[in-house]
């Protein structure tokens, strides 16, 4: 019997899932703080240029009182980031920096912030005579500034979010390798080894798991035992019988007739061989010992079964290797199959190597019941499948590391494929 595969093998699929949804998760929150923080960038930004344009034009209205010549002040090339204006009462442009156009950068007296589509204005009124201040940025740096500290606070945004993803793809790896260690545990473990147990658990929330899986192993070896205790009484019920009929046929051979003899030969080695089948059936179900593979001559094999009312007719042409005690075991019990359910006519074929395909002439089953064998078959739910034939093939199939395929007919009759398994 094979022992059950380990409860926790998926450990490493849950693993890399739960992985990409945490890294999925951090990349939406790093998006979602980027865009935050671009926001009330944008915001701030624009507060503190405006606040900047603001103190520019207190700071010139402190100076200006002095400038009476009209005209333009500063250095056309110099690289300032605002540009100023003093208009007077008429609107005329008495003075100006030399990045500040030539006319008025509002049609009226502003005093406030305005906007116009080149430039955030920021207007003040000079003393009592009418004249007016205007401090101004150009749109296009203010868009540039903007932009610089978005762009740097998404860019800081995200590396934090993706340094936040690595630290916890490494915590998850750290909180999971115990997981994973219990996983290659119970891989090993051995539950029909003598004392075989998973001992202490290496975290507390997993000793519940290890307790089952140790009194998972004692029920079965307590039913692994019972089994072999009555594989064992019945080989030797078996074996007795067989090997009290073995002897006695040597006796009628040597006193009966000469004419009597091939007869009782041949019934000899019937009987031969159902001894090494009653053997190799028992070794099948006592063990998992891999099956002792050699090149089968399925000519003698057949030629060895008896089968009053059933032609077997061989058209192998693949050589096949398997063990051939079980193999006889298996074909045996599928030609009786054919036999008892109306076959008179059996053809045995290879259609590719180490796989065996049997068609009878027999009435067949519906489609319907020949699915529903099938599906049982799949997944060993062989209470589902009547008789011994199909379940006995099917299990001397998996030992050799395939499985019994049940073919479609189009032409009626029953079909059936045993796949041996690769050499």
């Amino acid at each position: 019997m094979t022992p059950p595969q380990p409860a926790l093998a998926a450990a490493p699929s849950i693993r890399r899932r739960l992985g990409r949804a945490v890294m999925a998760l951090w990349l939406a929150c790093g998006v979602a703080v980027a865009l935050a923080v671009w926001l009330a960038a944008h915001e701030e930004v624009d507060e503190l240029l405006d606040d900047t344009l603001r103190a520019s034009a207190e700071v010139l209205d402190a100076l200006l009182p002095a400038v009476t010549q009209p005209g333009v002040v500063g250095n056309a090339g110099a690289d300032t980031r605002f540009a100023w204006q003093v208009v007077d009462a008429a609107q005329h442009v008495v003075l100006r920096s030399a990045q500040a156009p030539s006319e008025p950068f509002a049609p009226a007296p502003v005093a406030g912030f305005v906007t116009t589509p080149q430039w955030r204005v920021f207007g003040a009124a000079l003393g009592g005579d009418g004249r007016t201040l205007y401090v101004a940025q150009t749109r296009a740096e203010r868009t540039e500034a903007q932009f610089e500290v978005a762009l740097s606070s998404v860019l800081a945004a995200l590396g934090i979010g993706l340094l936040g993803v690595v630290g916890l793809r490494a915590q998850l790896r750290h909180e999971l390798a115990p997981l994973q260690r219990l996983s290659e545990r119970v891989d090993r473990h051995d539950p029909l080894a003598r004392g075989a147990t998973l001992g202490a658990a290496e975290r507390a929330e997993f000793q519940s798991v290890h307790n089952a899986i140790d009194r998972l192993a004692q029920r079965l070896a307590h039913r692994l035992a019972h089994e072999r205790a009555f594989a064992a009484h019945a080989a030797h019920a078996l074996r007795t019988p067989l090997a009290g009929i073995d002897t006695q046929l040597a006796v009628c051979l040597r006193e009966s007739p000469t004419e009597l003899q091939p007869r009782l030969q041949r019934v000899r080695d019937a009987a031969g061989r159902l001894q090494r089948v009653v053997a190799a059936l028992l070794a099948l179900f006592r063990s998992d010992a891999e099956p002792t593979r050699q090149p089968v001559d399925l000519q003698l094999l057949l030629g060895q079964s008896t089968f009053d009312r059933l032609q077997v007719e061989q058209r192998a042409t693949q050589t096949v290797r398997a063990d051939p005690d079980l193999l006889a075991a298996a074909l045996m019990n599928l030609l009786d199959n054919a036999q008892r359910h109306g076959a008179t006519r059996v053809v045995l074929s290879t259609p590719s190597p180490q796989t065996l395909r049997l068609e009878d002439d027999g009435p067949g089953i519906a489609s319907a019941q020949r699915q529903a064998l099938a599906d049982a078959l799949a997944v060993q739910d062989y209470d589902r499948v009547p008789g011994l034939g199909l379940v006995l093939a099917d299990l001397v199939a998996r030992a050799h590391g395939g499985r019994l395929h049940l073919a479609e007919r189009a032409a009626g009759g029953f079909a059936v494929e045993l796949s041996l398994g690769t050499v």
